[in-house]
């Protein structure tokens, strides 16, 4: 037994240990605290260090201990990394205020928790970027806009880039771009706005082959002064002034991409890749420089300017006729290098200003963070109660791989860098509802073996055999759908695909190895002895396909009025993330918890309504915004200012705002959802046969259309988490699905002589009881979230509860039904176009062999 699975308890063991060190630290630990316990060299001079450093801070000589600690390293030229051995920087780099820069970026960076969270449960930075308007731009407002929408999308990409999650990036007013950034703080972090809204304007510009700047020396007209910073052998760094002509002889636009790789001495430089054209100008300027260099007889000059500033100006012996250039500089690190090239491949063509820095507080209350927390405690609490009430010893161990399944993906989540948000914790639980499926397919296929007399061991190797293939096939369903989020998605989308896709494996993970291995060292230590079941759901008896016309056409009748519900709401149906709308800028004498803020415009019945607090950087008096939907700022801050009389709520600005979630986003979650129906259909027809890709397809969609149905004459609205949960029902439903066809497949090799009509009946009613005990604990889940939980988690709850409903249903009386007309009823039909369940190379890894 041990010698059979010790291969399982290692593999598990490695995964809770790199798991462990994935989520260390939980929760941020303040910077000073952290450099001060992990200086490992001359700490007492380090010590004295980090007091002179919160002294400039509370003299405000600096926004925080880490700037006081770069100006400290820069003043004195002190390489603070003496004080941290153990973290190792770049050999090559010799220059302090870099490496001080790099030392101390990573000691933030490892401050951290590595999970981090969202705006909604921890707040952030933000800041509102305004575009200088060109008078060409005055009059044509549709160029203009379209500009800005061009630069919204461009510094999304950027700030991917840096690794951000779950960013805010909208329009707002006419000229104004307002980005949010969760987990980031300015004071540490003061040039990710600066590198946010470069214009990246990339020019090449002749250095005049004869003439420096000097005393004496006037400016050659057509040609400007720019500064070249260097670096020599030792790190010492220096200045080389140069002219340089005002008139690029190329432009960034004769470059097609550009990325960041060590030189041949190991250096950081940038790569140009020019375009066809691009290289060919390319040649002929650097074939000119050279002629001009060989009739003077000095060596010419080349220059690389990006937004006005020198970056490189190599010699040009001879012409170049390459594809490629290089943007070298002596005090260049990787990470800059890095940040240029990602700038480089997003020009913006439209000129930023930066009007307002201010930290923005998280945008749910304490009460409603802690009813979110309450709600997830008591959802995650009632599936383990039923599991462990309905399958006794069997069920604990189910929990137990379940919460390792959990403990996964947060790892996992961890070291990508993700932010976790309130909606992403409701879809955790959710997903905990989910994972169960696996566990009861198992347990009930055991109880079927063992109803058959089998013994407890014959019955758990074949209950895990017989379980494996439909476990494998409805989470390969379900990586289609995932995997394409990630491909086609952007936004909220491709993140929900990245976490389902981590659910997936580590699903699989947990309910083939780990459980199987707990239930095979307790059934052969004599722990467990007997498989105790409760038995509530047994097999029903129905003629499901009799009934399946009847409830075909009722279900589809509903599915109609649903989307004449949502023709008839039209665009009221979007909420502020799609649709846009007003924030509302308010004074306060006395600050009030966002809770009951909301609570106060929910009473008010002004829609979605969501407030925050904001504090400018660099001083000025907190501000509340209130976000509404357009039109409805004046309603709502007359009914804050009812509620709250002694608040001292004074109106100081307005402004409308663009949707977060844009058209782009929009399109790419349509198309997901598309190519994922479709992906679905060709896996499921090739694993089955077409008839079940057309059942799977049909229910599907109609499992889409009566869950949006149902939550637009619910009068709820859309918002951002929404595309999420409407991808989430598409995996759910298929999933179910899957599992129902699995088992006809099962009963037509089984059952020579049945029709097709009681093959599908006894299919059904064979997995009627895990459908309906899958669909309970899932709806345990969703419904202490609903219950408990507030604003977009009772949003997200509702759409899950539907879906869940719709879900079941479709499986039994819409999938199979339909898959029995495509046949025409004829089981001959059906065998024509059938294949043998395959065997998996790696199936039945549980057979009993020391």
């Amino acid at each position: 037994m041990l010698k059979r699975n010790l291969w399982k308890i290692l593999l598990t063991l490695a995964l809770i240990a790199w798991g462990a060190s994935q989520l260390v630290p939980y929760q941020d630990v303040p910077f000073v605290d952290y450099a001060r316990t992990h200086a490992t060299a001359k700490q007492a001079d380090f010590a004295k260090l980090l007091d002179e450093a919160a002294g400039r801070r509370k003299n405000l000589q600096a926004a925080s201990e880490f700037v006081a600690l770069k100006q400290i390293g820069k003043e004195r030229r002190l390489d603070l990394s003496q004080y941290f051995p153990d973290i190792r920087l770049e050999s090559t780099l010799t220059n302090i205020e870099k490496r001080n820069d790099i030392l101390l970026t990573e000691l933030l960076r490892r401050s951290k928790a590595r999970l981090q969270l969202g705006l909604d449960l921890n707040g952030g930075v933000a800041f509102t970027l305004e575009a200088t308007e060109r008078p060409a731009d005055k009059d044509d407002k549709d160029a203009r806009q379209q500009k800005l929408a061009k630069a919204i999308d461009i510094i999304s990409t950027r700030i991917n880039a840096f690794g951000v999650a779950e960013p805010v990036i909208r329009q707002v007013g006419d000229n104004r771009i307002e980005v949010q950034l969760p987990g980031v703080n300015t004071k540490d972090n003061p040039d990710i706005v600066n590198q946010v809204k470069a214009p990246a304007r990339l020019d090449f510009r002749i250095v005049h082959p004869t003439l420096t700047p000097g005393a004496g020396v006037e400016t050659p007209v057509g040609y400007e002064i720019l500064t070249l910073d260097y670096e020599g052998r030792r790190g010492e760094t220096g200045v080389e002034e140069v002219f340089v002509k005002r008139i690029p002889e190329m432009t960034g636009e004769s470059m097609a991409n550009a990325f960041a790789r060590p030189d041949m001495y190991g250096k950081p430089e940038v790569v140009l890749e020019f375009t066809k054209e691009g290289k060919a100008r390319f040649a002929q300027v650097t074939r000119q420089i050279a002629e001009e260099g060989r009739q003077s007889g000095r060596l010419g000059r080349l220059a690389i300017v990006l937004d006005g500033k020198l970056y490189s100006a190599p010699t040009v012996r001879e012409e170049i006729d390459s594809p490629s250039a290089q943007i070298t500089g002596g005090n260049m690190t990787d990470r800059e290098a890095i940040n240029l090239a990602n700038v480089l491949n997003n020009p913006l063509d439209v000129e930023l200003q930066i009007k307002t820095q201010y930290e923005v507080g998280k945008t749910l209350g304490d009460g409603a963070i802690a009813s979110g927390k309450r709600a997830t405690y008591i959802g995650v609490g009632l599936v383990a109660a039923f599991m462990i009430a309905y399958y006794t010893f069997a069920g604990f161990i189910a929990v137990a791989s379940v919460t390792l399944n959990v403990f996964i993906v947060l790892a996992v989540l961890a070291s990508l860098g993700a932010t976790l948000s309130m909606p992403g914790i409701a879809g955790i639980v959710l997903t905990v509802g989910m994972a169960v499926d696996a566990h009861i397919l198992i347990f009930e296929r055991m109880r079927e073996e063992l109803k058959l007399g089998k013994t407890l061991v014959a019955a758990f190797h074949a209950g895990h055999d017989k379980a494996f293939t439909t476990i494998v096939d409805a989470n390969l369903t379900t990586l289609i759908t995932s995997g394409l989020m990630i491909a086609f998605g952007t936004g909220p989308v491709r993140g929900f695909g990245v976490t389902i896709t981590i659910g997936i494996f580590s699903t699989m993970f947990t309910a083939l190895i780990v459980s199987q291995m707990l239930l095979d060292m307790s059934i052969y230590s004599g722990l467990m002895k007997r498989m105790r079941m409760l038995s509530l759901f047994g097999s029903p008896g129905i003629d499901f396909v009799k009934f399946g016309r009847a409830a075909f056409i009722a279900s589809w009748i509903l599915v109609a009025v649903g989307v004449i519900g949502i023709g008839v709401r039209g665009h009221k149906i979007y909420g502020v993330d799609f649709a846009g709308g007003d924030v509302t800028s308010l004074t306060f004498k006395q600050k009030i918890d966002t809770e009951k803020l909301q609570a106060a415009a929910d009473a008010a019945k002004l829609g979605e309504v969501m407030t925050t607090y904001q504090t400018e950087i660099g001083g000025g008096q907190d501000i509340l915004n209130v976000q509404t939907e357009s039109g409805r700022g004046e309603e709502a801050v007359a009914a804050l200012q009812k509620a709250f009389p002694n608040a001292g709520l004074d109106v100081v600005g307005k402004n409308n705002i663009g949707p977060s979630i844009g058209k782009e986003i929009q399109w790419n979650a349509l198309m997901s959802i598309g190519l994922s129906i479709i992906g679905i259909m060709v896996y499921v027809a090739f694993r089955f046969e077409i008839g079940y890709g057309i059942g799977a397809v049909v229910s599907t969609i109609h499992d889409v259309l009566m869950t949006v149905g149902i939550f637009v004459l619910s009068g709820r609205e859309f918002s951002a988490p929404m595309v999420g949960a409407i991808l989430l029902i598409v995996g759910y439903s298929i999933n179910d699905t899957i599992v129902v066809f699995d088992r006809i497949r099962e009963e037509l090799k089984t059952n020579p002589n049945g029709t097709l009509k009681d093959i599908i009946n006894i299919a059904t009613s064979k997995v009627f009881a895990r459908s309906i005990l899958t669909s309970l604990t899932t709806f345990l889940a969703a419904l202490a979230l609903f219950v408990f939980g507030g604003g977009v988690i009772n949003d997200l709850s509702f759409t899950f509860l539907v879906g869940i409903v719709t879900g079941t249903f479709s499986s039994i009386f819409i999938a199979s039904p339909i898959f029995y007309w495509w046949h025409k009823g004829d089981r001959k039909h059906v065998e024509a176009h059938h294949d043998i369940a395959p065997k998996y190379e790696w199936q039945g890894t549980s057979k009993a062999s020391e």
